[in-house]
């Protein structure tokens, strides 16, 4: 665990960072050691380990598992039983993941002392981004923050999305913290109606513009549906500023009493440069124009954000795109130190005191070599991996996780001291498959980016995407769903048919060859086509997603669909379809190569 220390000292806050990856494979062993001490005598481990708590015996005899391997032991305690199935300590509430794969969270089991825990693990990245990025102290974060409405199992356990939890541990003893950095006042955070949280922060970002140093959201998908949101909006939100008046849909108490501190008289010059910036025919660099003093903007933006990264860009006007951290709920796993790296070239440092990691090896072209990882799986510790390899992530944590396999792909990229640096590749998950094709999470990425750079020409945006398979004829094929934004007010939504033909022909051809093969060869895949959606349809499919828990701060779109409810909303929004009209090469030396 991480040692105690001063969160507002940044040099302590160093300190520690600097101590705990010098000294990482000591810490990792130290960290395996408390956790099997302490949770000797709990059900899970007595049935793998009978009291044997070496590393060899947790290795040997303690299987790798997944959240279904696991949901017993969670069902039991969010049903009544005692939290000693699985941890020592109580379990003080179940963490919602965004779950948007299944359409359903998981429970995530949480500790009040590893909840302490993930707070420390914030304060170590927040001097490294005042460290690279200067003039950050003469303003404040316009930081874009939801909370969820929380349940409760059976028993009474509450259940929360882990941003819920940590706006929820702000109190009158800390909250001088908040309000030495944060624009938009606490209380706004915490309205429960995402709409009216929305809007009243934007008011008092606007309202207070020229004290703006920074602005962010968790994702870079919630930081992009506050601007969706503000170019929604803008008219009725000049209209407030003009008036000194907030609109009578604002009823919510915190959000009134929040924004009444700073909307305090009507501006209608204010009013006037806003709307002036707004009402142009290009929304680019709107975020720069808007906070002029703004020096970045922090939202993750790696992993499946990737590909929102063009439209930051857009409407960032050149501000430095920032992924500070990366985790999960689950487990909180590392940070950036290089907070200037390019989006696409962010590698993570391991915190080593957060838990007990493990690597699991992944061939880069596992479904071309013909390897199954699953099959004689390789593991090895934090200090074991290698520079170039993939890997699996694999945790074990103070509230109850054993050798759980999270399920992303990391990359390594180097080490910080003696912790190793990765970059995100993704999910280990299939995404699309017709046949004995796998279409990864990260392969559909590239290959939808490599199309998209036929849209640009035509002052088209891709806003965002997803995808299934269409096995309702034979030949199947892939279908993706795009919804596409105008960089121009007056640009045609859509470009010549021939335009999204040959985007479709550009992800086939990107595609790896075995579905080249399958779609050339053998003439069991069909040809790709893309379905342009109307716009919003992707806010339609986030509210269903919403609808079954899911937290709008930390919803990220899923990369495949198959529920037919979600299919039902993305279907109803067609505006148009495209085949591909060519077929991707495919040679029969490639069944011997990486390519």
């Amino acid at each position: 665990m991480l040692p105690r220390f001063d969160p507002t000292n940044p040099l302590a806050c160093m300190s520690v960072l600097e101590d705990v990856t010098s000294n990482a494979k000591q810490i990792q062993d130290s960290v395996l050691e408390a956790i099997l001490s302490r949770n000797a005598q709990t059900e899970y481990l007595k049935g793998f380990l009978n009291g044997q708590l070496d590393k060899q015996s947790f290795k040997k005899n303690l299987p790798l598992v997944t959240y279904e391997d696991y949901r017993s032991y969670i069902d039991r305690i969010a049903d009544g039983e005692s939290s000693n199935l699985i941890c020592d300590r109580p379990i003080s509430l179940f963490l919602a993941s965004t779950g948007t794969s299944g359409g359903y969270p998981k429970l995530i089991p949480l500790t009040a002392e590893d909840m302490e825990q993930r707070i420390l693990f914030a304060s170590l990245y927040a001097p490294l981004v005042f460290k690279h990025i200067g003039g950050l102290t003469e303003g404040k974060s316009l930081m874009f923050y939801f909370v969820t409405r929380e349940s409760e199992t059976a028993s009474g356990l509450i259940i929360r999305f882990m941003l819920t939890c940590v706006l929820k541990s702000v109190n009158p003893s800390n909250i001088f913290l908040w309000d030495r950095v944060q624009v938009s006042p606490h209380e706004i955070s915490t309205c429960v109606d995402t709409s009216q949280a929305m809007y009243c922060q934007l008011l008092c970002g606007l309202v207070q513009r020229e004290n703006v140093a920074r602005l962010g959201a968790p994702f870079a998908s919630s930081f992009l549906k506050v601007i969706n949101f503000l170019e929604d909006h803008w008219t009725e939100l000049c209209s407030n500023i003009r008036t000194g008046r907030v609109s009578d849909w604002i009823t919510d108490a915190q959000c009134v009493s929040g924004v009444s501190k700073f909307l305090t008289a009507p501006n209608p010059d204010l009013a006037s440069v806003i709307e002036q910036e707004c009402s142009k025919t290009s929304w680019e660099g709107i975020v720069k124009r808007l906070w002029p003093k703004a020096k970045c903007i922090e939202a993750v933006a790696t992993g499946s954000m990737v590909q929102y990264i063009p439209l930051l860009e857009f409407y960032g006007g050149g501000l430095p795109l920032i992924s500070s951290w990366y985790g999960a709920s689950e487990c909180f796993i590392g940070i950036n130190v290089d907070p200037l790296s390019k989006p696409c070239d962010v590698s993570y440092t391991i915190v080593p005191s957060m838990a007990y990691f493990e690597f699991l090896e992944v061939e880069k072209d596992h479904q071309e070599s013909g390897h199954n990882p699953t099959k004689n799986p390789v593991v090895v510790d934090l200090a074991d991996v290698k520079i170039g390899h993939d890997y699996e992530l694999i945790i074990t944590t103070f509230s109850g996780l054993y050798r759980y396999r999270l399920g992303d792909v990391l990359r390594v990229t180097g080490f910080y001291n003696n912790a190793p640096q990765f970059y995100f590749v993704g999910r280990q998950k299939v995404v699309l498959s017709m046949d004995i094709d796998k279409t990864y999470e990260e392969d559909l990425h590239k290959a939808v980016t490599s199309a998209t750079h036929l849209l640009e020409p035509h002052d088209l945006m891709l806003i965002d995407f997803t995808s299934r398979v269409d096995s309702s004829s034979f030949p199947g094929h892939y279908v993706i769903y795009w919804e596409l934004g105008r960089k121009l007010k007056d640009a045609k939504v859509e470009p010549h048919r021939h335009v999204l033909e040959e985007c479709c022909f550009t992800i086939e051809k990107s595609l790896n060859s075995v579905y080249r093969k399958l779609r050339k060869n053998d003439g069991t895949i069909g040809p790709l086509e893309i379905k342009v959606v109307r716009r919003g349809a992707f806010d339609d499919l986030m509210n269903l997603f919403l609808s079954r828990g899911s937290s709008v701060s930390q919803y990220k779109t899923p990369r495949s669909v198959s529920s037919e409810e979600a299919l039902k909303i993305l279907e109803e929004a067609v505006v148009s379809e495209f085949l591909s009209t060519k077929t991707p090469s495919w040679e029969t030396r490639e069944m011997h190569s990486g390519r």
